[in-house]
Parts: structure tokens; C-alpha cells; sequence
């Protein structure tokens, strides 16, 4: 699969081939094997062959931020924002763990503490509403409802400190 992202406002090209041993994963002419195991909806456990062919460890979590292809991708808890040409099409729904029915999750993208929740349950919320304030690394990060829905469930409270991958609210 190809895919065209835009990262700190640059084009790259990105080829992704699954494999019997995992993936291999191209971007911009440099080709990588990828181990990637799902450890979340929006979560990732991803092992990655360095230049010298030795795996690197790296936790991703792919946060969309309102169907258009618009993600916050954290890698090790760095935030980085990503734009994916064409928009979150079928295809990639699976890779990004986004949806456009059934509950959506929020989940903390990084360890952090609840500073503060902006929701509660029963309450409606319209797309890129924020749910909840995390804090991670000294940075306040709002988690935002991709779509409208009513809060089902809120799993934390303020001043709570969550790992990555930790279910916030629940958004149905």
C-alpha cells in the first residue's frame, strides 16, 4: 500500500509491504522491517530495524483527529502531527485504528496525569470537542471526540496519573 503524508509540512511518500517476517515499510527511499503488534485500539508496539539491521523498540499511538485524515502520532510519548493525503480511506482505517461507527475510545496516547476532564458521562459532545486534559512531559495535551456522540463512560479522575494506552472516556 502507498500512502502521502504530510509531516512538519512535508510531503513524504510512504510504502507499506506486508510479509511473511512482518513488514517492510519504504519512506522516501529507505526501506525499514517492521514488527508491529496492536496493543490498543490506537496503540502499537512497533520493532524496528535500524540502518545496521539491530530492532529498535518503539511505542506509537495514532490518535485521528476528525476523519479527514487529520493524526496525532506519538512516538515514545513525542507528539507529532500528520496529515494523510485523500483522507482516512477503507483501507486504512484498519492501520489507524479510526472509525466511523460503534464507540469510539479515547485513550491516554502517553503516560501522563488527568489534569483535567472536560466531560462527564451522559453528556453530549460535538467532533473535536475536548474530553479530557493529559500531561505529559511538562505538556498539556486536550484528547478531542473525533465525531458527535454522547459520553458513556469516564474511567479516570482529576489528578490521576494513567500509562499509555490507558482507557479514558467512552463516546458512543
Amino acid at each position: 500500500m502507498r500512502f502521502q503524508f504530510d509531516i512538519a509540512d512535508r510531503e513524504r511518500s510512504v510504502d507499506v509491504r506486508r510479509d511473511a517476517d512482518g513488514y517492510y515499510v519504504t519512506i522516501d527511499g529507505t526501506t525499514r522491517r517492521v514488527d508491529a503488534v496492536r496493543t490498543s485500539d490506537d496503540a502499537w508496539s512497533l520493532l524496528v530495524d535500524d540502518a545496521g539491521g539491530a530492532p529498535m523498540s518503539i511505542e506509537a499511538v495514532v490518535v485521528p483527529q476528525n476523519g479527514d485524515g487529520t493524526l496525532h502520532v506519538y512516538v515514545d510519548g513525542r507528539r507529532i502531527d500528520v496529515g494523510l493525503r485523500g483522507g482516512l480511506g477503507r483501507r486504512t482505517r484498519g492501520l489507524t485504528g479510526a472509525q466511523t461507527s460503534g464507540p469510539q475510545r479515547v485513550i491516554a496516547p502517553m503516560p501522563g496525569k488527568v489534569v483535567r476532564l472536560l466531560v462527564k458521562a451522559g453528556d453530549d459532545v460535538q467532533p473535536r470537542q475536548g474530553l479530557v486534559v493529559v500531561e505529559a512531559m511538562k505538556m498539556e495535551n486536550e484528547l478531542r471526540a473525533s465525531r458527535a456522540g454522547r459520553v458513556r463512560e469516564v474511567f479516570v479522575s482529576e489528578g490521576q496519573s494513567v500509562e499509555a494506552g490507558t482507557a479514558l472516556i467512552v463516546v458512543e
